[in-house]
């Protein structure tokens, strides 16, 4: 039965925190072009790299994976800074497959991390860097509630280029 999350529909989609036994199928996720084109990850993802990132997960950091039965078709880290000054902060970035998108997966493991971050670990502020030609990802987040706080520069390097970033952020009133 489909699941109504905001204007989008979600069909046979299964939201939780990922296990070890999803970790191939996150590498899998990052294989796919537009997926670390659009992250700070690189082509040709090690499975070793990804093991070593999200088995025995930091008590500051979460994986949240959507799962269509046994497939990994989405996935949202966050990690909440542990120093005291900026403990009420997380840094939060995702990815959703090519074949999933504009269902309203994107929207559902957005509201799912704010969900956790918020209402669960005394989060205020997430934040997050987009590249400045995500215009996708971009809208998501505006309609999300983030913000647009300012731009970083030459930001990162990508497909043989320098690439612009937004920080863009949350803040819970």
């Amino acid at each position: 039965m489909p699941q109504e999350v905001g204007l989008s529909i979600l069909i046979d989609i299964d939201i939780r925190h990922s296990l070890d036994t999803d970790i191939n199928g996150i590498c899998q996720l990052y294989s796919q072009k537009s997926c670390y084109s659009s992250t700070l990850q690189h082509p040709f993802p090690s499975l070793s790299r990804w093991q070593k990132r999200l088995i025995d997960l930091p008590e500051n950091c979460y994986s949240l994976v959507a799962m269509r039965g046994d497939e990994v078709v989405g996935q949202i880290g966050m990690e909440v800074f542990s120093n005291p000054r900026r403990k009420h902060v997380a840094n939060i970035g995702m990815a959703v497959d090519e074949s999933y998108r504009g269902i309203g997966l994107g929207s559902a493991l957005l509201e799912a991390i704010v969900s956790l971050a918020q209402n669960w670990l005394a989060v205020k502020r997430i934040e997050l860097e987009v590249y400045t030609d995500n215009h996708l990802a971009i809208s998501l987040y505006k309609k999300h509630g983030f913000v647009i706080e300012g731009e970083m520069r030459e930001y990162a390097f990508r497909d043989g280029e320098y690439i612009d970033a937004f920080l863009m952020a949350y803040v819970r009133d």
